[in-house]
């Protein structure tokens, strides 16, 4: 379903790495929906617009609240894929009564933008997607989590490759970690705990039961998959693949490794182990993110148009839809178990 009908999408970063593959993904997805793609290097954007299709380019200033557009501009929604610390993009959004996306803001900073939310609840449809890989992690976590009656435990692992940072924005984001909070939110034991030293650190085993070392990460996954399943301990940890350990001929490709422990229906405990692997590099599926939560918000897949609210992806997309979507675009899903009656593993690929 398209809607020609419907204002232009604002990409703010729309020519960067993630914008610039959010803004093809929406495209494929909805062919007639007019975008904009809002940049600092207008020339740059102007180039991706011609090359999708039904889209233009606006050079955006952060540091005015009207972002250094026209007055009379209309756009249906406003998407950031970076950190925007004046929030002029979300207030323009609020002016306007249309859905904002922020993409960039960890679990610590997410403050600001609540705030405002809090003062204008009524204004337009808020979504904070600063959770791994746009969402799609924890929608897929929560797919999973559908055949137990009770989750216990949710614990994600996620290797990519050292050359795959993403652009500046992706570097920047980094930095800002580095440099704001030293210590990851983790829930361990029911309660949520700022990670230090050792406790910051996990080993998992990959898809291929290579042993990493991965570093607790301080994204919006954590805090929602708690919310949703009253899971007791849950927690996001990032490993680095060396360049150098890639087989001949082994292009970029990144891994998610997603555990659940909890009780069956049938009133037994297991623990079932979800590979998801992707030739294509992390900012691809983040991007598919991005172009779902859009195309929901929009009322173009899913439902009608989103009212007015806070959100998080889980609120807004259904799980098993998302995951299909992911499957369709060449995510491979690797589902080991270990049923108590046989005590043996069980594998299936989809």
């Amino acid at each position: 379903m398209s809607a020609p009908t419907n204002p232009s999408v604002l990409i703010i970063g729309g020519s960067g790495v993630v914008g610039s593959r959010a803004a093809r993904a929406l495209r494929r997805l909805q062919p007639a929906l007019p975008i904009t793609l809002g940049a600092r290097d207008l020339a740059r954007a102007d180039t991706l617009a011609k090359e999708i299709g039904g889209a233009n380019a606006a050079r955006i200033d952060l540091e005015r609240q009207d972002l250094g557009l026209p007055a009379d501009a209309a756009f249906s929604a406003v998407v950031v894929f970076l950190k925007d610390t004046s929030l002029n993009s979300m207030k323009y959004a609020q002016a306007k009564g249309i859905p904002y996306v922020a993409f960039s803001d960890f679990v610590f900073d997410i403050g600001p933008a609540v705030a405002h939310y809090i003062q204008k609840p009524g204004s337009a449809p808020i979504l904070m997607l600063g959770h791994f890989l746009g969402g799609t992690v924890t929608l897929a976590a929560l797919h999973f989590a559908r055949e137990f009656q009770h989750v216990h435990s949710i614990e994600i692992g996620a290797v990519f490759d050292e050359e795959d940072v993403g652009g500046p924005a992706a570097k920047g984001d980094l930095e800002h970690v580095a440099r704001s909070v030293p210590h990851p939110l983790i829930l361990e034991n029911g309660k949520f705990l700022w990670a230090q030293g050792e406790g910051a650190t996990r080993v998992f085993r990959g898809a291929d039961g290579t042993e990493w070392k991965g570093h607790a990460s301080p994204l919006l996954d954590v805090v929602s998959l708690a919310a949703a399943t009253d899971a007791r301990t849950v927690r996001l940890d990032f490993a680095v693949r060396p360049s150098a350990s890639r087989r001949p001929g082994q292009g970029l490709s990144h891994e998610v490794i997603i555990e659940i422990v909890g009780e069956r229906r049938d009133g037994t405990t297991g623990r079932v182990r979800h590979a998801l692997t992707d030739d294509d590099v992390h900012s691809g599926m983040s991007a598919r993110g991005a172009a779902l939560a859009v195309e929901r918000l929009l009322g173009l897949a899913g439902g009608p148009p989103v009212a007015p609210g806070l959100y998080h992806p889980e609120g807004l997309l259904d799980p098993a839809y998302v995951l299909e979507r992911l499957k369709e675009l060449g995510t491979r899903i690797q589902v080991t178990a270990l049923p108590e009656r046989h005590g043996r593993l069980q594998q299936r690929m989809t």
